[in-house]
């Protein structure tokens, strides 16, 4: 009766509701996020929102940049149709490397 993305998300709010979360696939995944930060039974640090598709890749991104603005929530989004795995292992990489002083 779900997603195998939104099962992850709800098992990843149990164990670490103030986790750090990047997706770049599977929208289901930001739109179960969004419930369940808009709910309270999460917060996450940081969610790098990037998954790349047509069907409901616009919507989960506004609607999880929606949340996060409305939550206070530290949110990376890119919107529009555009992302992928790719995208958001550079974006994860690349946030690494700024906090460890590398350039």
């Amino acid at each position: 009766g779900t997603t195998r993305a939104a099962a992850a998300v709800d098992q990843g709010a149990a164990l670490w509701p103030e986790g750090i979360y990047a997706v770049g696939n599977a929208p289901t995944a930001l739109i179960r996020m969004a419930q369940l930060i808009r709910a309270g039974a999460m917060s996450p640090a940081l969610i790098l929102a990037v998954p790349v598709g047509f069907v409901n890749v616009v919507e989960s991104k506004e609607r999880i940049w929606s949340v996060c603005q409305d939550l206070d929530v530290p949110a990376i989004v890119a919107m529009g149709r555009k992302g992928g795995s790719t995208v958001a292992a550079a974006v994860c990489n690349a946030l690494l490397y700024q906090a460890a002083g590398l350039r």
